[in-house]
């Protein structure tokens, strides 16, 4: 089998994830689509696989360091070089202060931060250990990570304590390894997604905001895609490393 570029996606989910995964596709990477449950990655494989696009599904849990250095190894050694880690698990939970438990607190840090650093240190230790041809000059771009944050990146809110904890820990860790990694020819992107996505969660159990989608005031996963495959294609001395991405009706 002939290495082929990759494009990694951890948490290719019905929306933003499988949006990406489409885009890179569409681009000419292989691309490396995960979640939990590998079965239900089958619509979104077979619609790439449709477009003529290589789509390949791994069944992996993020936050366990064994199945993910197992799973960069497997793909680097077997499908080709990952140019592109889209990092894009959620875990929003809502819940009160007063009833949360360490249990669920935790879950949420390791499923937003935890699996974050553990796929993002896997990932940088390839690229930065990549060769570049001799006749670029300086240091090459080596390839993007991308980290999916939120709102809750930012501020916290009421009932979200443990999903913003761990969306601001994942901000900081995206800005630590942007400083370190930047010099070393790899671009780190940290996204805030401000808004209701166009979804099957948003569309039942928010039908007044879903409601908006005509005029412009529901993000489009399409759309958040775009934004993502344009910071790739950046030149490394114009990168974007936090980019927002809101409708034009969203407060701030």
């Amino acid at each position: 089998m002939s290495l082929q570029k990759v494009c990694l996606v951890i948490g290719a989910g019905d929306a933003t994830g499988g949006a990406v995964a489409r885009r890179f596709a569409r681009e000419g990477f292989a691309v490396c689509a995960t979640r939990r449950s590998a079965d239900k990655l089958a619509p979104l494989l077979e619609q790439i696989r449709s477009a003529a696009g290589v789509a390949y599904g791994f069944g992996s849990d993020a936050r366990n360091e064994d199945e993910v250095i197992a799973l960069v190894e497997q793909i680097e050694s077997t499908i080709g070089p990952i140019e592109v880690l889209v990092f894009n698990i959620g875990a929003n939970s809502p819940n009160s202060i007063l009833t949360e438990t360490a249990r669920r607190y935790t879950k949420m840090w390791e499923m937003t931060c935890l699996a974050g650093f553990l796929t993002g240190r896997e990932v940088a230790k390839r690229m930065v250990a990549r060769e570049v041809p001799s006749a670029q000059p300086g240091v090459a771009h080596k390839g993007t990570i991308i980290f999916t944050g939120a709102t809750a990146s930012l501020r916290g809110s009421a009932h979200f304590a443990g999903f913003s904890g761990g969306k601001m820990a994942l901000r900081a860790l995206a800005q630590s390894m942007a400083r370190e990694l930047g010099p070393m020819g790899v671009h780190v992107a940290h996204t805030i997604i401000d808004g209701a996505i166009d979804t099957e969660f948003i569309r039942t159990l928010f039908p007044q905001r879903y409601a908006l989608k005509d005029q412009g005031g529901i993000l489009n996963p399409d759309h958040i895609a775009n934004a993502y495959w344009m910071l790739h294609q950046q030149p490394r001395d114009a990168w974007t490393h936090e980019l927002d991405l809101r409708p034009y009706m969203e407060t701030f």
